[in-house]
């Protein structure tokens, strides 16, 4: 067992684990193990970036972000290129809630075709899959 709260929604893809904050905690876990959870940390705070809509609250998460994921002084710093670097660097200017939308789409894009197939290859997910699958006890 992965040793989260997770379920399986019937689906193996990114999308489907991601809307469930249970299926993320289990992505969470596994990409901890691959030295990789920040891609995760950085794309639920992004998530919660763009619900916000108190212009203060924004600019005080927008800079947060970048101090914890953009910065390359930063230990959890996410690895995307040059050309998207350069889109965050202009969009700081004014931030907004989409500031780092560009970044978090790659991010994305990195988790779903590089570190997920990993997760439902491993060991952890065939044994949350078995445990799923197994009767509850009556209540």
């Amino acid at each position: 067992h992965c040793g989260c709260c997770c379920f399986y929604d019937g689906t193996n893809n990114l999308q489907g684990q991601q809307c469930s904050s249970a299926g993320r905690g289990c992505f969470r876990q596994f990409l901890r193990t691959e030295f990789s959870e920040e891609n995760m940390m950085f794309w639920m705070a992004c998530e919660e970036l763009k619900k916000e809509t108190n212009k203060t609250v924004v600019e005080e998460k927008v800079r947060q972000i970048y101090e914890d994921f953009i910065s390359i002084l930063s230990p959890k710093e996410v690895s995307l290129d040059s050309h998207v670097r350069d889109v965050i660097n202009r969009n700081m200017l004014e931030p907004t809630s989409h500031t780092f939308e560009e970044a978090q789409q790659q991010i994305y894009t990195l988790m779903q075709r590089d570190s997920y197939p990993r997760f439902i290859n491993s060991a952890a997910y065939t044994d949350l899959l078995k445990n799923l699958e197994e009767p509850r006890p009556e209540p």
